[in-house]
């Protein structure tokens, strides 16, 4: 309600509300977006040269009134933002005074400084209305008497904030209960998850897992003794394997349900058909080689992979320029049969995330997605990569569900699994039924490399070393272990 006490800002609501509706009813042709893209990426640079510090200087060459078009040469006129400018850079990157931000939130800072990223209303406003308008085609599918579990961090984090405020505005009953929070604790979360019930859920996939296993531990089963009918997943790779396997388990609807950050805010979100999509009315996208920063040209099938550059629309607190988000994506032009009329989004893993196995390049999405495509039952996955007698080796270690078939009896889907990865990655698949802990849950927090991944193939005498980022994971994990 508080924006009755701001005229300016319930004129812009009603304005995003009526946008995001003309836009999803198809009533945007390409002239409209691109009018509306090139307008806000103007307003959006002349903006920041005048408000923020860094900007100021950082873009002293670009006159905004010559952004006429959103063409590779024009783009490529304005430099890139990365992420150790935002280190580097910190309170000089935001375009307001903290004091204007209605609340301040700053990235995890597990391998690297934190950096600011305090919201205001007109940035919540813009990321918000999106949200809702794309969760209310997948959430009116459930019909009416639902409560959401929001199982996420809120402590300096945009997670229970956001997707609380969506929720609301959705009509929906929410219960913020992260289970790491020491005043909620496991135990309690699947208490309130029984008691209301909780019908959907907010989490990321390893929190998913981790609920299950918590659930099995306690003698009870996902799918019997609880009312999950929807789980949305975010903050971690979530393959359409993956998302089978936590429907499975819950018996629910999985869905990848958004790719954000704390810096750069809504990147795609999914919709009614259960793909992710673009937020084109807020976002202005680039696909790059991450190598040359090229434009990527489309395939033959509307497809471009590279990686993915974000530019603000709108005039916050900290609005980015040509971000570069260092994640790998891959975007599809949209059919007639689209939910939503902008590209779908498949988020691959950062870029600097990507594996070669056997000299054949492959992301971690796209690893996920092959070795777990045949497999059901499990509660928790790594992927081990050894090298021997001149070729790399794969071992998928699996904690299965207490009532999983043993791995004897999972063979036609392990066979499917191993023709899989010889076809693909040319490479022997081996399985192992193990319980893993608290390192898997740490993907969010660090990263999906550091959580999911044990690369035994480096050489030299600190090839077994942890870098940064398994430290991290491992700290965390040590933590969430006692």
């Amino acid at each position: 309600m508080y924006t009755i006490y701001h005229p300016e800002l319930d004129a812009l609501v009603r304005r995003l509300r009526d946008d995001h509706e003309t836009f999803l009813a198809g009533k945007w042709d390409a002239a409209r977006l691109a009018r509306h893209q090139t307008d806000l990426v103007r307003a959006t640079v002349a903006y920041v040269k005048e408000h923020s510090a860094f900007y100021r200087g950082h873009l002293a060459g670009v006159d905004p009134e010559r952004i006429t078009a959103l063409d590779e040469a024009t783009m490529a006129a304005i430099p890139f933002t990365t992420k150790d400018d935002l280190r580097a850079a910190q309170q000089d990157m935001l375009s307001r005074p903290l004091a204007d931000a209605w609340i301040f939130y700053e990235t995890t800072g597990t391998t690297g400084r934190s950096t600011p990223c305090p919201r205001d209303n007109t940035d919540s406003l813009h990321n918000n209305a999106a949200l809702t308008h794309y969760y209310e085609s997948v959430f009116r599918r459930y019909g009416d008497g639902q409560v959401i579990g929001v199982a996420g961090p809120t402590d300096l984090h945009a997670f229970s904030d956001t997707f609380g405020d969506v929720c609301r505005n959705l009509g929906l009953s929410v219960a913020k209960m992260w289970p790491h929070s020491p005043t909620v604790g496991f135990d309690r979360a699947l208490n309130v998850m029984r008691s209301f019930p909780i019908t959907g859920l907010f989490c990321t996939p390893g929190m998913a897992m981790t609920l299950a296993k918590r659930v099995f531990a306690a003698g009870l089963d996902p799918r019997r003794d609880f009312a999950v009918d929807v789980v949305m997943t975010t903050g971690e790779l979530a393959s359409p394997s993956m998302l089978a396997n936590l429907g499975e388990i819950w018996g629910a609807d999985a869905y990848n349900a958004l790719y954000a950050s704390q810096e750069a805010s809504v990147k795609s979100a999914v919709a009614g058909d259960g793909r992710m999509y673009t937020v084109p009315l807020i976002a202005f996208n680039e696909v790059i080689d991450p190598v040359t920063g090229a434009w990527v040209a489309p395939d033959a099938s509307g497809v471009r992979e590279g990686e993915l550059v974000v530019t603000h629309l709108y005039q916050g607190s900290k609005p980015l320029i040509r971000y570069r988000t260092g994640d790998l994506v891959r975007l599809t032009d949209p059919g007639p049969d689209a939910a939503v009329p902008a590209p779908a989004l498949e988020a691959l893993g950062r870029v600097r995330d990507r594996l070669d196995i056997n000299g054949r390049p492959i992301t971690g999405y796209d690893l996920e997605n092959l070795l777990l495509r045949h497999i059901r039952g499990y509660l928790d996955y790594q992927i081990v990569l050894d090298h021997a007698d001149g070729a790399d080796r794969v071992t998928l270690n699996l904690q299965l569900t207490e009532d999983a078939p043993a791995l004897d009896t999972m063979a036609d889907a392990f066979r499917a699994a191993v023709a899989d990865c010889r076809d693909v990655l040319g490479a022997d698949l081996g399985f192992t039924a193990t319980e893993l802990g608290a390192i898997t849950t740490t993907g969010a927090m660090v990263s999906w490399k550091a959580a999911r991944l044990v690369d035994r193939r480096g050489t030299g005498d600190d090839a077994s070393a942890p870098d940064a980022e398994q430290q991290a994971a491992a700290a965390i994990a040590a933590g969430r272990s006692r």
